[in-house]
């Protein structure tokens, strides 16, 4: 062989053997789940509830620090957790908010996923903050107590969503049904109009504290929140696991008094298709801007580092444990 031809056959290996590397060593660098994605080409939608609630002023927050990450995103208006639940599902939402109590009936495949094999996939990222149980009528309906609520016309949030349920197991714990009240399936919003305009006596009203269609009512009306009563408060403890005993403080809308009431944890729950990498700059970019979400609304001050397993009823997702753990936030840490 000739010296003009070997060094041709040189200079091809050669070549090759830099381009196998040069594959080779951007395969090593990438996480494997991810199959080389780039996180910030993740289009985000955020599946919250109605406009008026507390989940779609904390996912506006969420949504802002995402776009500050490089990332695409929408916030969507929602029914709340079941319907959040299921567009995780369906692959139309890649994260959202939702009460602890519908995870599990949705991870267990009970109460309104009955029907639906159990979504045994759902994974979470965090535990948030506490839902709070919030019975809102006014003065003048004269409802005092929860056994008041007999014969009147009350809204129970929209159907199927996570306030419905909780509603459900209210009336169930203190010995009543739907059969015993004027029930309509209204939202936060319409709810609290609907009070003002006298074609309702109460609303369940299920999130942080305060709610900010409450206070809209508690500009003109005087507010009164409904306690669960002692009963009550134990029949779910004894039934539920997801419900906690909680405190409406006195002063949140002009009440005098602390009320008792009941809590859910609200989660933040990932669609189960998102890999890894994704989920951990999700987990890393939320966390690391916790001053953001916290301007959102008083209820969003609750949300802290030292909460994150407090209430998570489904395993935790490997992305979001790998930056507690390279965090130090996990209970097992040392």
């Amino acid at each position: 062989m000739n010296k003009v031809l070997l060094s041709k056959l040189i200079g091809i290996v050669t070549a090759s053997a830099l381009i196998v590397s040069a594959c080779g060593n951007g395969e090593d660098e990438t996480d494997g789940d991810t199959d080389g994605e780039d996180v910030d080409d993740l289009f985000v939608t955020i599946a919250a509830g109605g406009t008026e609630g507390v989940y779609y002023q904390i996912a506006s927050a969420m949504s802002n620090v995402y776009e500050a990450e490089g990332m695409d995103t929408s916030v969507q208006a929602t029914g709340a957790s079941v319907e959040n639940i299921n567009l995780l599902q369906s692959d139309q939402a890649e994260l959202a908010i939702v009460m602890a109590d519908a995870t599990e009936q949705a991870y267990e495949g009970f109460g309104p996923f009955e029907d639906e094999e159990p979504m045994d996939n759902l994974v979470g990222i965090s535990g948030l903050y506490p839902n709070v149980v919030q019975i809102i009528t006014t003065e003048g309906s004269g409802i005092e107590t929860f056994s008041d609520l007999e014969g009147a016309d009350v809204a129970i949030g929209d159907a199927n969503s996570g306030v419905e349920l909780n509603a459900r197991m209210m009336f169930e714990a203190h010995d009543m049904s739907y059969d015993d009240i004027n029930e309509d399936y209204l939202d936060y919003g319409e709810a609290i109009d609907q009070i003002r305009n006298g074609v309702i006596d109460a609303a369940f009203v299920t999130s942080g504290l305060p709610n900010p269609a409450a206070m809209d009512l508690a500009s003109t009306d005087e507010v009164t929140v409904v306690e669960v009563e002692d009963e009550g408060m134990e029949y779910l403890e004894e039934n539920y696991e997801s419900f906690l005993e909680y405190e409406v403080p006195a002063d949140t809308y002009d009440n005098e008094e602390d009320l008792q009431t009941a809590a859910i944890t609200n989660q933040l729950i990932p669609n189960p298709e998102l890999t890894d990498e994704e989920v951990y700059e999700l987990t890393r970019a939320f966390y690391e801007n916790l001053e953001d979400i916290h301007a959102s609304h008083d209820a969003a001050a609750d949300i802290d580092t030292e909460n994150i397993e407090e209430g998570l009823n489904v395993p935790m997702h490997p992305g979001a444990e790998q930056y507690f753990e390279e965090e130090g936030l996990l209970s097992d840490d040392e």
